[in-house]
């Protein structure tokens, strides 16, 4: 998994509230366990017509927003099923970061595992930074992690909470695996012990 430490992006605005897991990837792309190709599929049905043609008006279809790694939502984002699939299509997309008042309690852990920072911030805030994401692609926000800041275009700082272990596995780059792999010595030594201990087994 990516590590994450500082970003500076275009953020793209999102002002919907409720956005759910369908939304933001459709059951019909469900099928497949591959992490990647789904960024394509990001927001599908928002952003395409039935012709497959891409909507203009749809805020990841415009020049300025094409290539945002930060987006700034309404409440109760990543609502609705809890499909693996939505950080997976979001991160493959190019977005590294969320900000929202809110979140569902499993997509906002499954972003964690997946190199994803949902930042949770009130909403006030959250408008003040909506408006900084639609001046387009000459707005820039800085997210530090380690300092756990937003920095608007304008220089404005929001200060913003962050679980300590969570914070960890992000900064570090660690997924479930990954915080399995670090624990590999004493599992290699356990193995062991158990061998001479139980050789039938």
């Amino acid at each position: 998994m990516d590590k994450f430490d500082k970003l500076s992006g275009v953020a793209a605005p999102m002002p919907l509230i409720n956005i759910d897991t369908d939304m933001i990837i459709p059951k019909q792309f469900l099928k497949t366990i591959k992490r990647s190709g789904l960024g394509v599929n990001l927001f599908d049905e928002m952003r395409y017509d039935d012709d497959r043609n891409e909507i203009p008006s749809f805020v990841l279809n415009k020049p300025q927003y094409r290539n945002a790694e930060i987006l700034v939502a309404g409440d109760n984002f990543g609502c609705g099923s809890s499909r693996e699939h939505a950080p997976w299509a979001i991160k493959d997309f190019g977005i590294r970061c969320i900000i929202a008042p809110s979140y569902a309690d499993i997509f906002y852990n499954n972003c964690f595992k997946n190199g994803i920072l949902p930042v949770v911030l009130p909403q006030e805030q959250v408008d003040v930074l909506m408006k900084d994401a639609e001046k387009g692609s000459n707005a820039r926000i800085e997210i530090d992690l380690d300092a756990q800041t937003i920095t608007s275009s304008d220089g404005e700082v929001f200060h913003f909470e962050v679980d300590a272990f969570k914070k960890h596995c992000l900064m570090h780059g660690l997924d479930d695996i990954g915080l399995t792999m670090e624990k590999v010595g004493s599992i290699r030594s356990f193995e062991e012990q158990a061998a001479t201990a139980r050789p039938w087994v």
